[in-house]
């Protein structure tokens, strides 16, 4: 069974960091673009970051370039997003989700990920 589990939400400070990992099982992420979501309440599911299958090519928001980084351990079967500089405005629930794919592309929508974890909340506050 194909299952994703997001860990390492919390409350942290403004200016603060976190590093969310994202566990793989029933199956292997080697092939695997992966992305990270995340919806404030009241607001849309939006991209935060996605990386390519072989983490060549990677894509970020507007919102989170310079300060987050996403990144794939094939060996431990993770992901992770790395968020240093957290502001107010990063806290919402942070999804990943993966879909096979063993080429170089990134994969910028919602609708185009095939598994996805329950989420972890990330809440910014002093």
């Amino acid at each position: 069974q194909l299952q994703l589990v997001e860990f390492g939400g919390g409350l942290v400070q403004p200016g603060g960091s976190l590093r969310l990992s994202c566990v793989a099982s029933g199956f292997t992420l080697d092939y695997y673009a992966i992305a990270w979501f995340r919806q404030a309440p009241g607001k849309e599911r939006e991209l935060v970051s996605c990386s390519s299958s072989s983490g060549g090519s990677t894509k970020y928001a507007d919102s989170v370039k310079g300060r987050f980084t996403i990144s794939k351990d094939n060996a431990k079967n993770t992901a992770y997003l790395q968020m240093n500089s957290l502001k107010p405005e990063d806290t919402a629930v942070y999804y990943c989700a993966v879909r096979d794919s063993a080429l170089g592309y990134v994969y910028l929508r919602a609708n185009e990920y095939d598994y996805w974890g329950p989420g972890t909340q990330v809440t910014v506050s002093s």
